[in-house]
Parts: C-alpha cells; sequence; structure tokens
C-alpha cells in the first residue's frame, strides 16, 4: 500500500476507534500495594569467612505498580558494595515473570575510568530461565554500582487484577560477588488497558501501528493519534 492510501486508511480507523466503536476500556487499575506484591527487593550479601569484611549488596526493582498486557516494563537489577571491596561483575541474570519473552531492550550502566558512569545497550542470551548479560568485567565500588535494566514487552496472557510475580536474580563476578538470589521476586499488578493503550493495539492488528514500539502509558487518545499518524507518515 502506498503512503497516501495508508495514511488515509490509519486516520479512518484511528477516527473509527476514537467513536468509541474500537476500544475496549479496561476496568479501574488494581493496586500493587499489598505486603505480599512489592515493587522492590533489597539484599546485603557477605561472601563467608574469607571475605568477612566484604558486603555486597543487590537490589531488584520494577518500574510500575500496573500494566497491561502488550506494554512495557523495565526490571533493574543493581550490584553494589558497602565496604572496601572493588568486585568486576561479568555477568547478571534476570529471571522474569512466567510467559515472557526475551527482553526487547536491556541497558547496562556501568563505571568507566576517565568517563564516569556511561549506559550502553547490551544483548542478553538465554540462561537457564532467565536472561543473561556478559561482559569481561563491569567494576563496582562504593560509589559506582553497576545497574542493568531489562525491558520486557507483557504478554497477552496477563489479566486485569492478576498478580505478575518475577523471579530473582543471579550475579557471576570477582571477590566473592557471585551469587544466586531466588527471593529477590518483585511484582505488578496486571490491569486492562487504558484508551491509548487500547487504540494503539488494535491499530497494530490492523497493521496500522507499530509493534515494535510501547503502548502509550497516558492514556491521550489525541496523543495516541498524531503519534500513528506520524508513524504512517514516515513509513
Amino acid at each position: 500500500m502506498s503512503k497516501t492510501p495508508k495514511l488515509a486508511a490509519g486516520v479512518a480507523a484511528a477516527a473509527v476507534l476514537m467513536s468509541g466503536a474500537g476500544i475496549a476500556l479496561g476496568t479501574a487499575p488494581a493496586t500493587a500495594d499489598t505486603p505480599s506484591c512489592e515493587q522492590s527487593k533489597h539484599v546485603d550479601y557477605n561472601p563467608g569467612v574469607s571475605s568477612v569484611w566484604i558486603t555486597h549488596t543487590y537490589d531488584k526493582s520494577v518500574d510500575v505498580k500496573t500494566a497491561a498486557a502488550g506494554t512495557l516494563v523495565t526490571y533493574s537489577l543493581r550490584v553494589g558494595t558497602t565496604s572496601i571491596g572493588n568486585p568486576y561483575i561479568n555477568g547478571i541474570v534476570d529471571f522474569p515473570p512466567p510467559g515472557f519473552e526475551k527482553p526487547v531492550k536491556v541497558v547496562v550502566t556501568a563505571y568507566h575510568v576517565g568517563q564516569g558512569e556511561q549506559p550502553a545497550e547490551v544483548t542478553p542470551e538465554p540462561d537457564n530461565g532467565g536472561w543473561r548479560v556478559n561482559s569481561t568485567g563491569w567494576f563496582v565500588n562504593s560509589g559506582y554500582p553497576v545497574t542493568a535494566d531489562f525491558t520486557y514487552r507483557v504478554p497477552a496472557s496477563v489479566t486485569d487484577g492478576q498478580t505478575v510475580l518475577s523471579g530473582g536474580m543471579q550475579v557471576h563476578g570477582t571477590v566473592g560477588s557471585g551469587s544466586e538470589q531466588p527471593s529477590m521476586g518483585v511484582c505488578f499488578t496486571g490491569r486492562g488497558a487504558n484508551p491509548g493503550e487500547a487504540l494503539l493495539g488494535s491499530l497494530d492488528q490492523g497493521g496500522f501501528g507499530s509493534s515494535q514500539n510501547g503502548l502509550s502509558s497516558t492514556g491521550s487518545v489525541s496523543d495516541t493519534i498524531a503519534n500513528v499518524i506520524r508513524r504512517l507518515m514516515g513509513s
């Protein structure tokens, strides 16, 4: 389809959806404030007798309390130290909730000599039910942790009100920093799509959207329509 007819068809489809004929609005979002659904976890870890003065810290969090199927969520895994130990981390593994596919993006922020903390996108590899990012060694000290942000698309199986609990995390590195932390699962609650998300989802199904982009989190139909038109004009 050429650009002009495709744009016209996309605008027409968007107009139908704006009229209410194609938008299935979600119910009021459920909350993830209950004690059993924690957005973040923290662990202080001592490697043992051989490293009695060394304490490493592990944190895992999810960036939203609620999320709809098709939207993007990010799990942040942070490895640090509160002691004199300066470990080098060469692997971080995230264990997402069951049913989640390969991350759409992983960004690692780490300290680099002369540059300070720098983010870099890296390619994850499957690792025993999780997803692992590797390095020859990310430097960590008491002032500079290393953080790996794993972004996933919420699968269609997630429903309104569902508790979505992740697995924990695993770290590989030097100076006793290697550790398995299976209890560091964090949680969000599934919800129905807001109007902007429902609109983009419907347009994607009709071939007018873009599965490479996250759905709107604002719920603004006008903003979403403008984004769709920009996509179609650029395609």
